[in-house]
This record gives structure tokens, C-alpha cells and sequence, in this order.
């Protein structure tokens, strides 16, 4: 259409005539649609024309006889459905649902029929006057008049209870006659589904549960009384999704919680020989996965359950930890922590979903439990050095990191890991002079874990230790490149360079070694001092070792791997045939303890006793009398005799190292005192004992007192000055 012509304005004009109406329209009209209505409640409905009555509608209310079709409308639909009312009420048994769910259903097809024929009332008088809708309406009056008419409100509620509880008691019922009554209910509205029957059914449904907990309790274990309580859980759920409202689900699940669950949550936690202990012990894994999973869901369910194991497992760890007969063995010891880990990690892993607030409950126990025996730094160093030195042969490389891992978790643990630390050196020193680990991989390998956790410089001195073996090799190819031609024939010697800050501190300890070696020992000592000049050596023959060849007296030759103070002892029988325990202690000038384990281990020990004694007994006496073991044989051409191992220290030893330990604090301290009091200036005395504390946890859990005392040092030392007025106060001197 081209916008070239002109538009055109349309008029409608009104008639021109007065249009009449029958002043009997309205009742003729109404009349008509009343038998309609009839027909349609009747079930005769196929008969009627509706394009017919639809515009008998519209005309009525065009006519402005809206009010009279709606009256009409409401008196004709509550004649019909009291009539249905009575059908119902005169239902007996288990036929009154059925019927009550029959003219529901038909009330729902008339309804929607009427409402077809009645649309253009719905749409245009219904809103300007304010009124019900059709459809709403129909719901409204058959709530009323049906649902609750004083004979059927009651009689309904009793029903549909009482089909729940004889589904609840294992009958089978109909659920879908169930769904479409409750469907009935929630369809009439809210308020009508939760007082008519939500708030009787969750008040009858505590009062089940109530009861059937108790005789639950009083006859099963935990174990099973959680599976009945995980049951009913599941079916009330279950109930919900086939015919109650979705909503109903958080209600009635809350009721189940609250009477099987709540209400016996320490009885259950804390049951004889069933409860959250026993199945601790017992590993019950799928007992406690449903013991979490039933006590999440209610209030302080969850720190019940983590309450109770973490006073087990400090129970049950201190136990572990103070038991005399565990402390006997390093090794097992640590295993046993490493065992209680590894199954705790489990459970939590497996029954309580890896909660986090768990794990932390297991990791502060193992810290409260581990540093309950001073040893336990010392014990975890003995087991690396058990594992490192025979422990991990044949063992995979994915298996090593595992257990290294296991063990850095065990060292997290420790308060005191500068003693682990002085311990770890030690060991580790031996295990490198020894040549006895099994893998330098593994060795670095820790250290590297050791380092990450806690910095260079709690590592630095084992790398230097390394470093040290490193560098003895190439001193050695050196020495024999030098001095090669001179020493063919005579003993071959393996020298190791320590240095003296990197080692763990050793007294020098002399002993008169055989003169064989004596010339061999200083021929080494000029030739490093004229290669490194400014340095000094000093001999640790304590810690050295030896290879041997020996004929006895059948004529068996061996060779024999000994310590270097074994050697001493042995090299005094190529001039002698018997030696008392006193000839040998003058002749060798080895300490006491020293020289009486070197003596068990060569003397008392089946098939490497290479000594007699006499007399023969397990220790060594200072009156014995030693001499070859002319009878002495093997099925190993190298015999290999380790010395009797001072497995854990002795008494005085772990004074000592407890002692240098504490001398080492003392600048670590005094570090940390200057460290915050640089930063703040000024500070009072307990804020320095708490920063300080907290700066050396890492490292250590440093004393108070201690603390106190490196401040009075740094006070005397200038460092330090107390305020004139506040003596707590104390300020940082330039």
C-alpha cells in the first residue's frame, strides 16, 4: 500500500435504534444454562451445543446480567456438590477414598467444562467486579462442601493416616489412589494440604518414631540400630517422591532426624560394645560411613562423633606412646604411630567423607600424644636410619617416597625438631662413614622434604655432610696419584675429611692403632696438610671401619669387615695367643664401654665369634681372658662382625644431647628476642615471650623461663633496657 493515499478514518455509529430487551431475558438465558450445568454434572454433557451456550453467556453478560449468571453459577455448583458430599459420606470402608477420588474427578471435568462456556464472564466481569474466578471458585466450594463437611474432614485425615502407618508396618498399599487424594489437597491451596493433613501427619510421625526408637535402642547395637534409622530415613524420602508434596520431604526427614537420631545421639556414640569405639577398634568402615552420614544431618551430630574419637585416639596414643615395652624398640615404635596414622587416615577417608574439620581433630591428637614422650624425635631418627640402612633394599622407588613421606608426617608432628634434628645428624653420620645406606636417592631425597618443611639452615649441615664424602673421594684419588708406588704392598687406607661444623661434634677419642697403620695414617696427614694449608686433623677413630684377612688355625681364610677399634683388638693376637681384658684396654687405650661392646661383638656372638672367653658368658667382665678361635668357621668367605649397637642412647648419653640441644637454643632465642625487638622498639614482657614463641615453633617450643633468662643476658649485654617506670616494658638499645 503506497503512502501516496490518504488514510481514511473509520467511525462506528450507535444504532439508531433503541434496541428492546425482554425483560424475561435473564431468567430464560440463566434457565437455559442452568440445565446445562445439570447435564454436564449428570454426565449427559455429549447433548449440548457449547458454541450455543457460550454465547448465551456472553450475551447475558453483555446484557449487564453478570451478577445473576455468577449467582446462579455458585447456588447451582453447591446443590451438585452436596449431593456429591452425601455420595461420599455414605462410602464405607475402603471405598471412601475411591469415591471421595471419583467425583473429585468428575467435579474436575464439569469444572472445566463450565468454565469453557462461562469464559467471557472469567475474563472481563470477574475482574471488574472483584469476584472469585470460575476455576478457583469450583476449588473453593468443593473445599466447603466436601472436604470439609463435618462428616468427611475428620474421617479423610484418620484415613490417609492410618493407610500411612500400615505402610510404615510393611502393608502394601495403593499409592496412586494415596497420590491423587493428596493431589486433591495440595490442589485446594496451600493451607489446606499442611493443615488438613501435614502438621496431624508430621505430629502423628514423631509420635511413631518416638516410640519405635525406643524399642529400637533397647534391642539392637549401634551398628544395627543405625541401619533402621538409615531405613526409615530412605522411606519417608522414598513416601515423599511417590505421593506427598516435595516440600513435605525437609519436614518429615527433619521428624525421622530429630526422634531416631538426636534424641540418642550419646546413647548411640557411647554404646557397650557397639558404640563409635568399638567400631574404631573393629574397623567398622560402612558402620561408621552411616554413623557421619545420619549424624550430619542433625545439630552438633558431627562434633559428637569427632569429639569422642579424638579422646580415643589421645587415649589410646598416650597409652602407645608411655608403654614401656613399645619404647624398647625404636622401630616398632614408630611403625605403631605410623600404623594408628594409616588407619585413621583411612577411616576418615572412607566413612567421614575426608572431612576437614576430622582430619584436623586426628592431626592435633598425634601432636598431643607424639610429644608426650620426650624420645619420640630420637625414635623417628632411629627408624629413618633402620629404613635407610637395610630396611628399603629391594624396595621401589614409589614405595621409599611413601614411607619418607610418612615420616616427614610423623616430624610435622614433633615440637622439639632441633632434637630430631641433632639425632638425624648423628645417625645420618654414621650411615655415610659406614658406607651402609642403602640409597644416597633416598637420603637426598629426605633432606630435600626437610628443607621444604623447615628452611636452608636446617639442612644446610647435612648437605655439607654430603659435600664432605664428595670431596674425601677426590682427596683419596689424589693421595694415591701422590704416593701410589710406596704403597703397594702395604695396608690400603680410606680416609674421610670431616668438616668439623657440618658433623655431629665428637670428643677426639684416640686409640693406639697398629703400627702398620700408624705410618700409613701420618704419611696421609702430611700429604693433606701440604695440600690444604691452615687446616688441622684430628683422628676419629671411633668411627671408622676395617676389612681383615685372617687364617685360623685349620687354615680357614677369611676376610673380616670390622670397626676400626675391632681391627685394634685383632692386630694385638698376631704377637700374642691370650690377652686379658686388662692387656687389651692398656694396649689399645680404648674407652670402657667402647671396648667392652667391641669385645661382646667379636667374643659372644654366635657364628661371628671369632675370640674365645673365658669364662663364656653374654658380657664382658674385666677379669676374662681372650684369645683366637682356633675352631672358628663360615659359610661366607666375608664375615662381617658389627659391633653391639648402643641402639638408643644410654642415660648420660641423652642428658648430654638433651644438654647441647639446650646450649643450641640459647642463640636461636636470644636471635629471635633482638629480631622483634629491632622491629617494635619497645615491647612488653608477655608479647615478647608469645612472638618469640611463635617465631621458634617451627624449630622448637621454646620455655618461657628460658626465654626470660636469654633476655636478662641481653639486658647485662646492652642489648636490651627496662623502662624506668613500667619494669614489664622493655627497649631496644641501638
Amino acid at each position: 500500500m503506497s503512502s501516496g493515499h490518504k488514510k481514511r478514518n473509520f467511525q462506528i455509529e450507535a444504532f439508531k435504534h433503541k434496541v428492546v430487551v425482554d425483560p424475561k431475558y435473564a431468567e430464560k438465558t440463566w434457565k437455559i444454562l442452568e440445565h446445562a450445568i445439570h447435564e454436564i454434572y449428570n454426565h449427559n454433557a455429549s447433548g449440548l451445543s457449547f458454541e450455543e451456550l457460550y454465547r448465551n453467556a456472553y450475551n447475558m453478560v453483555l446484557h449487564k446480567f453478570g451478577e445473576r449468571l455468577y449467582s446462579g453459577l455458585v447456588s447451582t455448583m453447591t446443590f451438585h456438590l452436596q449431593t456429591m458430599s452425601k455420595s461420599i459420606e455414605s462410602a464405607h470402608g475402603g471405598l471412601f477414598l475411591e469415591e471421595l477420588n471419583t467425583k473429585w474427578s468428575d467435579h474436575n471435568k464439569a469444572l472445566q467444562m463450565i468454565r469453557d462456556i462461562l469464559m467471557y464472564m472469567d475474563r472481563t466481569f470477574i475482574p471488574s467486579t472483584r469476584k472469585t474466578p470460575v476455576h478457583e471458585l469450583g476449588l473453593n466450594l468443593w473445599r466447603d462442601n466436601v472436604i470439609h463437611s463435618d462428616k468427611i474432614q475428620t474421617r479423610l485425615l484418620n484415613t490417609v493416616l492410618e493407610l500411612i502407618l500400615r505402610e510404615r508396618t510393611g502393608e502394601v498399599i495403593n499409592r496412586g489412589l494415596m497420590r491423587n487424594i493428596i493431589k486433591m489437597l495440595m490442589d485446594l491451596g496451600p493451607l489446606v494440604y499442611q493443615d488438613d493433613f501435614e502438621k496431624p501427619f508430621l505430629e502423628v510421625s514423631a509420635d511413631f518414631y518416638r516410640a519405635e526408637s525406643q524399642e529400637f535402642i533397647e534391642c539392637s547395637d549401634c551398628g544395627d540400630y543405625l541401619k533402621k534409622a538409615e531405613r526409615r530415613l530412605n522411606e519417608e524420602i522414598e513416601r515423599v517422591s511417590h505421593y506427598l508434596d516435595a516440600k513435605s520431604e525437609a519436614k518429615i526427614t527433619n521428624v525421622v532426624e530429630k526422634e531416631m537420631v538426636a534424641n540418642h545421639m550419646l546413647r548411640l556414640v557411647h554404646m557397650e560394645n557397639s558404640g563409635l569405639v568399638k567400631m574404631l577398634l573393629d574397623d567398622k568402615l560402612e558402620d561408621l560411613g552411616r554413623m557421619y552420614a545420619l549424624f550430619k544431618r542433625v545439630p552438633i551430630g558431627l562434633p559428637t562423633i569427632r569429639d569422642v574419637m579424638t579422646s580415643h585416639i589421645r587415649d589410646t596414643g598416650k597409652q602407645l606412646v608411655t608403654d614401656p615395652e613399645k619404647s624398647k624398640n625404636p622401630v616398632e615404635f614408630v611403625e605403631s604411630l605410623l600404623d594408628k596414622k594409616d588407619k585413621y587416615d583411612k577411616v576418615i577417608a572412607s566413612s567421614f567423607n575426608n572431612d576437614k574439620t576430622f582430619q584436623n581433630a586426628l592431626n592435633s591428637s598425634f601432636e598431643y600424644f607424639i610429644n608426650l614422650n620426650p624420645r619420640s624425635p630420637e625414635y623417628i631418627s632411629l627408624f629413618v636410619d633402620d629404613k635407610l640402612r637395610k630396611g628399603l633394599k629391594g624396595v621401589k622407588e614409589e614405595e621409599i617416597e611413601t614411607m619418607l613421606d610418612k615420616v616427614m608426617m610423623l616430624f610435622r608432628y614433633l615440637q622439639e625438631k632441633d632434637v630430631f634434628e641433632k639425632y638425624y645428624k648423628q645417625h645420618l653420620a654414621k650411615r655415610l662413614l659406614s658406607g651402609k645406606t642403602v640409597s644416597d636417592d633416598a637420603e637426598r631425597s629426605l633432606i630435600v622434604k626437610l628443607k621444604t618443611e623447615c628452611g636452608y639452615q636446617f639442612t644446610s649441615k647435612l648437605e655439607g655432610m654430603f659435600t664432605d664424602m664428595k670431596t674425601s673421594q677426590d682427596t683419596m684419588q689424589g693421595f694415591y696419584s701422590a704416593h701410589g708406588s710406596d704403597l703397594a704392598s702395604g695396608p690400603t687406607l680410606v680416609v674421610q675429611v670431616l668438616t668439623t661444623g657440618s658433623w655431629p661434634t665428637q670428643s677426639s677419642i684416640t686409640c693406639n692403632l697398629p703400627s702398620e697403620m700408624l705410618a700409613l695414617c701420618d704419611k696421609f696427614r702430611s700429604y693433606y696438610l701440604g695440600t690444604h694449608t691452615g687446616r688441622r686433623l684430628s683422628w676419629q677413630t671411633n668411627m671408622g671401619t676395617a676389612d681383615l684377612r685372617a687364617t685360623f688355625g685349620n687354615g680357614q681364610k677369611y676376610e673380616l669387615n670390622v670397626s676400626t677399634y675391632q681391627m685394634c683388638v685383632l692386630m694385638l693376637f698376631n704377637n700374642a695367643d691370650c690377652l686379658s681384658y686388662r692387656e687389651i684396654e692398656q694396649a689399645t687405650e680404648i674407652i670402657s664401654s667402647d671396648l667392652k661392646r667391641c669385645l661382646q661383638s667379636l667374643a659372644c656372638v654366635k657364628g661371628k665369634n671369632v675370640l674365645r672367653k673365658e669364662p663364656m658368658s653374654k658380657d664382658i667382665g674385666e677379669d676374662d681372658v681372650f684369645s683366637v678361635n682356633d675352631k672358628f668357621t663360615s659359610k661366607l668367605r666375608k664375615v662381617k662382625i658389627g659391633t653391639v649397637a648402643a641402639q638408643k642412647e644410654t642415660e648420660p648419653e641423652k642428658q648430654e644431647t638433651r644438654q647441647r640441644v639446650e646450649e643450641d637454643r640459647k642463640p636461636q632465642i636470644e636471635a629471635a628476642v633482638v629480631r622483634i625487638m629491632k622491629a617494635r622498639r619497645v615491647l612488653d614482657h608477655n608479647n615478647i615471650i608469645a612472638e618469640v614463641t611463635k617465631q621458634l615453633q617451627s624449630r622448637f617450643l621454646a620455655n618461657p623461663s628460658e626465654i626470660k633468662k636469654r633476655i636478662e643476658s641481653l639486658i647485662e649485654r646492652d642489648f636490651l633496657e627496662r623502662d624506668n617506670v613500667d619494669r614489664r616494658l622493655y627497649r631496644y638499645l641501638a
